[in-house]
């Protein structure tokens, strides 16, 4: 997974998709969640919105299916059936490379839609979680993904300029969120264009 040109005071990493595999895990938790309100939620819909907070893809399916889940009660119905699942998540190969590379040398920060708690149990089981100076998750700010502002968030806590940040992201979202907060930024393919 080649970087861009320049020079880099930080690397800010998406968590699910970028560091963890742990995409097609979320996508069945979601579908087991989901199947009790007889919520409908296709795979290119969840990949379109890769990224967002739980809260809010709740919230836009009650809309769109004129439903009326519990966000809360669905959301962490979600996180509880995807932490059963997480023996089954791998890191990223070409992600996990980079983090090996240059651990110790860059400072990291991981920047997600998802909570902390969800974050912190991918990271511990991946054996990462150590690696990561900061950590900035649904919660810790307002607008999500593709708003800049949580990685401009991670970038002030590291207290590193934005343009000197390089983001890891896998999803649309988070590339338009880099791109917003004036971050270079690296594609992390998805499971099914890794070679």
């Amino acid at each position: 997974m080649p970087l861009p040109e320049g020079i880099f005071d930080a690397y800010l990493f998406d968590c699910d998709g970028t560091i963890a595999d742990s995409m097609p895990v979320h996508f069945v938790a979601w579908r087991q969640t989901l199947a009790t309100w007889g919520a409908d939620f296709t795979e290119e819909q969840f990949y379109a919105w890769g990224g967002r907070p739980i809260v809010d893809i709740v919230t836009d399916l009650n809309s769109q299916q004129g439903l009326t889940m519990p966000v809360a009660e669905v959301a962490a119905l979600q996180e509880r059936t995807f932490h059963e699942m997480l023996p089954q998540v791998k890191a990223v190969p070409g992600v996990l490379a980079h983090i090996e590379d240059a651990y110790g040398r860059v400072p990291f920060a991981v920047v997600s839609g998802s909570t902390r708690a969800s974050v912190t149990a991918s990271l511990t089981a991946l054996g990462l979680l150590d690696r990561f100076d900061v950590m900035v998750c649904a919660g810790d700010y307002t607008l999500g993904k593709p708003e800049p502002e949580c990685f401009l968030l991670a970038a002030s806590k590291l207290g590193v300029a934005p343009d000197r940040c390089l983001v890891f992201e896998d999803t649309d979202y988070g590339m338009r969120a880099a791109a917003a907060a004036g971050m270079a930024a690296v594609r992390v393919p998805s499971p099914l264009n890794r070679s």
